[in-house]
Parts: structure tokens; sequence; C-alpha cells
């Protein structure tokens, strides 16, 4: 292990400044002061930005997103952030909550045509290296500028003699990082050199080595050397209190009074300075991070995902948005010693060929070498992957008892089988996906028990019911009955929405008839379905409205919602919110992105919050009878909607028996989910999938389900509980079938309590 780390400290050199955070350039960064923003370039492969703050910020944030061009890498300053646009290498300033736009550019003329290869936004002012970034010069004459605030308190850029004399433009650059009144740069062949008027209070003088990362914080800076891995700092010593000692990092981020970096052996967060360390996550390897004044993010390694704590405020205030990220700067350079080049091929989208904007570009990231508490080194890492950390629980042989501290006896009996238990009650596990916690918890579906007690009507706008109720033809059922009709489209709006219900507009089809998708005149995208002459012939109009009574009152955001209706010259139409990322049938069998096992947990969680909403809270319950996977749609989110449930009248008989039937084929999704296998597909042997999955998670082989085309977390045990789960729901005695109520519950403390990373 020694002569492995060693010779991973002589790739520090190739390194391209691994700085992400408060003066300092990379992937992801954020602003200061009292407007903190995030922002991240995306994964998308167009290098677009996204950015995300606290509560107050987050929902003007979208605009701002939206209106920034591509970035090829960022940084952040006091209340602004900066770019290097990703077509052009040209720098790119704006306000962190203001739309940018061309006015508004915090560049003064004499420098936005000019092309950068690095930048960083300090305090009030900006420093960047001439050339391109894309280019494989390493090294510049430096451009700075300051960016001050108005009487008005709008933001504007100006030239500034206070960070360039003619010592510092003579000087060729390779890397520069920026705090409150100073900026830094690793200068070619000299070491580093600090200018600007707060500068000699950092103490920086006869440092000619060079680094592998560097980081400014609002007063202090800090750096890890090349060769040695050393770390070093200067300036306010409240700044870099308790730094680690002997841990060789790779990267460094600085907030205003504390600095992070990700350790080179597992790839987790070492934080030190004025902060609270008990905050910082542990388990959680990460390719990039960044600090504002409170909060560090990070893009984390296995799911690209983004992650968000404190360092030293007391609740969290930043929910980052469930979006891919980039995990490193494109770069055209070829990966050197100790670094993987970035397959986009493991995020399994199927659209995407490239993380950068051109096809010649790639990310290198820095080789782990080792792995986090619970987990043991299974494969070393290579030019095209990093290397694999494997759960304890899934050792096997003498080659990782000794990381596990495990013998040989207690290596192969160490996981705990449930199927062990008369009855799973509690779920005990470590933590799972906070920022997916966050978002599902999000969804604030305050339901109350009955039918009564919920929303007056789908669409909820009641000052348009009686407007469009008058324009309904006498075809049209009566809803009287219901606490708030829905909206009635006319025949004439859907045919155009859905271009004539063509073929090309087609979601798909079933018993009930079709599905389209519509873009209605107001702009929104719904679905249309519409009955097939079959449906039409055996419902007459009382059943409609019957169901419309009771599809109108369905308000949950783990359901696909009705939105209205049209009956008009004999057709059935049903208007519902439109679910944009298909069904999870096409997800686990159908050709689309197969959905990695953060997302796949997730839409068990909800798919099952949605049926337990139509068995317990709606009076009387609806049972759906027909659940399956092409019957769970995912929306915009990516959070499961249940779809095309049927109605269940109090008058029915067996109740129970209908709702265990519902938990059966819940059961058989979750195996799904959990295998990637059809429920009954003709090339296996079983074909039909309870008959092969049972018996192995019975057996407590449940490993041997666990779907092999998708990356295996580093711990397993989380699915293994939900192959638990499933085995129970799928129990041929319906009595011993735990009702809805349960399952839910379970699958939230998985979510809330295990550690899938």
């Amino acid at each position: 292990m020694q002569s492995q780390t060693l010779s991973l400290f002589s790739f520090l050199m190739f390194l391209c400044a691994a700085v992400h955070g408060f003066g300092a350039m990379g992937p992801i960064s954020a602003s200061f002061g009292d407007s903190q923003v995030f922002c991240a370039i995306d994964a998308s492969g167009k290098q677009d930005v996204i950015c995300w703050g606290n509560n107050a910020t987050s929902p003007s944030l979208s605009a701002v997103s939206a209106a920034l061009p591509a970035m090829a890498a960022l940084s952040g300053g006091d209340g602004f952030l900066c770019g290097i646009l990703a077509n052009t290498s040209q720098p790119y300033c704006w306000g962190a909550t203001t739309k940018p736009s061309a006015d508004l550019v915090l560049v003064p003329p004499a420098y936005r045509n000019t092309a950068y290869s690095r930048i960083a936004a300090g305090n009030r002012h900006v420093c960047a290296v001439q050339g391109y970034y894309y280019a494989d010069r390493d090294s510049g004459a430096v451009d700075c500028w300051e960016i001050r605030k108005t009487e008005n308190g709008t933001l504007e850029a100006m030239h500034s003699d206070l960070f360039l004399d003619l010592s510092v433009t003579k000087l060729e650059v390779k890397t520069v990082v920026s705090g409150e009144g100073f900026t830094c740069g690793e200068v070619k062949d000299s070491g580093l050199t600090c200018w600007g008027p707060t500068s000699r209070n950092l103490g920086v003088s006869n440092v000619s080595n060079g680094f592998a990362a560097l980081a400014a914080s609002r007063s202090a800076v800090c750096g890890v050397f090349n060769f040695s891995g050393e770390l070093k700092c200067w300036g306010d010593p409240g700044s870099f209190l308790d730094p680690p000692v002997q841990v060789p990092l790779v990267s460094l981020s600085a907030g205003a009074r504390h600095f992070c970096g990700v350790r080179m052996d597992s790839h987790e967060v070492e934080c030190w300075g004025d902060l609270n360390s008990s905050v910082v996550p542990k388990g959680n390897g990460f390719m990039a991070i960044a600090s504002s004044d409170f909060t560090t993010c990070g893009i984390r390694e296995d799911d690209l995902l983004l992650d968000c704590w404190l360092v030293n405020a007391s609740k969290p205030d930043f929910d980052p948005p469930l979006e891919l990220s980039s995990p490193g700067l494109c770069r055209a350079s070829s990966c050197g010693a100790g670094e993987f080049a970035f397959n986009v091929s493991v995020l399994n989208e199927i659209a995407l060929t490239s993380l950068c904007v051109r096809e010649d570009l790639r990310i290198c990231s820095p080789c782990g070498s080792n792995c986090s508490k619970g987990f043991f080194l299974s494969s070393e890492c290579t030019r095209n992957a990093d290397r694999v950390c494997t759960a304890c629980s899934l050792c096997q042989n003498s080659s990782c008892f000794g990381v596990c501290g495990l013998n040989k006896s207690t290596g192969l009996h160490m996981r705990w089988h449930w199927h062990h238990l008369p009855r799973l009650v509690v779920i005990v596990g470590s933590s799972v996906l906070g920022v997916s916690v966050i978002l599902l918890c999000g969804c604030l579906c305050m339901v109350r028990k009955g039918t009564q007690k919920q929303s007056k009507s789908c669409m909820g706008n009641p000052e348009q019911e009686d407007d469009h109720a008058n324009v309904a033809l006498n075809s049209t059922p009566s809803v009287a009955s219901c606490p708030g009709a829905p909206q009635v489209f006319r025949l004439s709006e859907l045919k155009d929405a859905t271009n004539g219900f063509k073929e090309f507009n087609e979601l798909g089809r079933g018993s009930y008839g079709f599905v389209y998708k519509a873009l209605l005149a107001d702009g929104r995208v719904v679905a249309v379905k519409r009955a097939n002459a079959a449906t039409i012939i055996h419902t007459n109009n009382r059943d409609f409205e019957t169901e419309l009574e009771i599809l109108c009152k369905i308000r949950h955001c783990n359901v696909v919602n009705l939105l209205g209706y049209c009956a008009e010259m004999g057709e059935r139409l049903l208007v519902y919110e439109y679910m944009p990322h298909g069904t999870l049938y096409d997800h686990l069998h159908g050709g689309l992105s197969p959905l990695n096992w953060s997302l796949r947990l997730k839409i068990a969680l909800q798919a099952a919050k949605g049926l337990e909403y139509l068995h317990k809270e709606l009076v009387p319950p609806i049972v759906h009878k027909d659940l399956k996977s092409s019957n769970i749609l995912l929306d915009s989110e990516w959070g499961a909607r249940i779809s095309d449930f049927g109605l269940l009248a109090s008058s029915d008989k067996d109740l129970n028996g209908d709702l265990e039937s519902d938990v059966y084929n819940f059961g058989i999704v979750l195996l799904e989910i959990l295998s990637g296998r059809k429920a009954y597909d003709r090339d296996y042997t079983p074909p039909n999938m309870v008959e092969w999955a049972v018996p192995l998670i019975k057996q407590g082989k449940g490993a041997a389900t666990i779907d092999r085309y998708v990356s295996l977390p580093r711990n397993v045990e989380p699915l293994l509980k939900l192959a638990d789960i499933a085995e129970l729901a799928v129990r041929e005695n319906p009595s011993e079938r735990p009702p809805m109520s349960d399952i839910a519950s379970w699958l939230e403390q998985i979510v809330k309590d295990g550690l899938i990373l």
C-alpha cells in the first residue's frame, strides 16, 4: 500500500489545479455574503449551468440557470459568480440571484473578448489568466478587475489598479485563487506569489514548490504541494485550525473561514478551520466540492448527484436539485498517471456520449487508492474507471478478511437474514441519499383521511368551473354531486391539442383505449386518455359520472391526478397530468435508461406511498387491481406516480382480498426493480419471477437477484432488505402479506437510514 501511495503522489504534478471553492475554479462553485448561491456544470453533455440556493432564493434561480450560457469552469465571489464560456474561453460574471443579460455581464468591456484559461473570483474582484481554456499552454499573463456595489445596490465591473502592478503584469501564471483583497498565483518556475491590498497579511514568502491543489478563504490560502502531498496554509490561523495530518488530498475548497479537501485514498471529505466537523458526511466519496460561508456542497463519485451539508450553522438550508453534475473540468490533454478518464457509459444514460461540448475533450479524475470503513478494495483504478469498493457484507474470502476485520467463520455468515424473523417489524440500516430524502419529503402531500377532506377541485381553480360547465353539450354527464367539478374540455380543443389524435402523438394503449400527448392552448402539456368503442359501449353515463366523481377527489403527489374530461359526440376522454419520463417498465425492460439504485429506491418508496394512499387514506378505499411496472409513471422530477387504478365501492365483497392482491402485485414490482427482470420472461428458467427469486431470497442468497447490468453500490444491504420486503409481499398465503402502510414505512426507513453509496 505504501508503494502504491507513493506512485499516486507522482500524478499530482499533472493535475490542472483541482481547486473548487471560494476564490478557486472548478465544476462547482459558490457565492458568498447575503446572496449565497451554488452553481454546477451539469452532466448533460452541453456544459449547461444549474444553480440552487437556500429556501428563500431557490425558486428564483431556475430563471438564472436558464439564462446562463454553457461554461467550461466556475468560480464564486461575494454576491456574484464567474465562469469561462465553454465555446469561446471568454469571461462571464453575473450577480448570484440576478437573471444575467448582455448589459449585466460583470466584466469590463476591455476584457470581454479576451480568452482565459483560469479565473478566480475574490471578495470584490476577479483575476484571470490569459489563454484559451482548452489549449495546451499552461501559463499566461494576468488581468484583474473589481466588482463593486453601486448606490442602488446593483453590481458593476470596473478597471482597478489595486490588484495589478508592473511586477504582476510581467508574471507567467499557471493558476490563481482569490480571497478578500488578495489574489495568489502559482507562477511558472517560481512558486507561489500573492498580490493585492491585503496580500501582506498572508505572510507568503519563499514558496518555490509547485501545487497540486490550491484554495483561498476570505483571509487565508491553503495548498497541497506536488510530490510530497504536504498541506500548507498561510494567513488567518482561525481559518485553518486543526488541519488533517498526513492525509494526502487531491483537491481543496474554502469557505469564509474554513477549508475542505477530498482525500486521495477514499475520496471522502476532510474539513478544518472554524466549523462543526460533526456534520461532515462520512462514508461518501466526492469528485468535486465547493463552499460558501456556512455550507459545503459536493458532487458524489458514485452517482454524480449533488449533496450539501452545513459546516458552522444550526440547521440545513440548501436543498440541491436532483440532477447529475459534471465530475470535473473538461480538458483537451490526455489523462496522466494516477488519473482515469471518466466514462459516461456508467451513467446509463443512452442519449449521452460525452459530458463535454466537444468529442475530443475528456474529464480526468484522480484515482482512489482505498475505500471507506466498511468496504474493501475489489478492483484497482484503471485508465477508464476508478477503483471499485465493495461492502464488507459481501466479503467471501481471505483477501478481504483483514480489511473488514473478519475471520473465515464470521466472513461467511455475517449477514443477518430477515426471513428468519416471524414478521418484519423494524428496518435498521445506515444513511442513504440525504438529498433524495429531502426531495421525497418535499412532496408535502398533506392529504387528510377521507375523500370529504380532499381538494375542492381537480384544477384548484373554482372560478372557471361554471363557465366550463355552461359550454358542455347535453351528452355531458352531470357531476353535481362532486364537491368540485373537474375542468370540462371541448372535443375540438383536445383534437387540436393532439393533432387530431394522430399516431405520432400516441403515448400508449390499453384495454381502456389510447393515450395521447397533448399541448393545450394555454401551454400545458397533458396526457389524454381516449376510450375505445368497447369501453364506451360497456360504460353508461352514470358509471362514467361516478368514476369522475371519485377521480376528481384523488389528489396525491404519487398518483397521476385527473385534470379534466370531455364527453361530447359520444366520446369519453380523460385529461391527466403528463409524465415526461415514461413508465417504470420502459426503463427496466424497454430500452430507456435503466435507472441507478438511488432512483430505483426512490421510485419503490413513492409508488408504495401512492398505493398506500389509495388503500388507506380514501373512504371507501380504492383497489388498483392491475398494478404493474407499466402502470407506474415517472414525472419531470423522476417521481413515481400510480396510474390506471380501478375503483372499488364500499359494497364490493372481499375488500381485504383485493387489497392483498395489490400487495402481491407490488411485491412483483419490487422484484423487477431489484433484478431488472420481467415479471414473466420465457428467456429464463423458470420464466416466472416469483418462482425464481423467492427461493433464492429464502435461502439467504438475495444478492443473486440483484440486477448485474447496473453497477453494484458500495453497500448492498438496502437491496437485500428490499428483497426481503418483496418476499413478504408475494407470499402465497394472503394473510401473511403485510399491508401497504407497513411496506411504505419499511421502504421509507431504508431510504432514510440505508447507505447505498
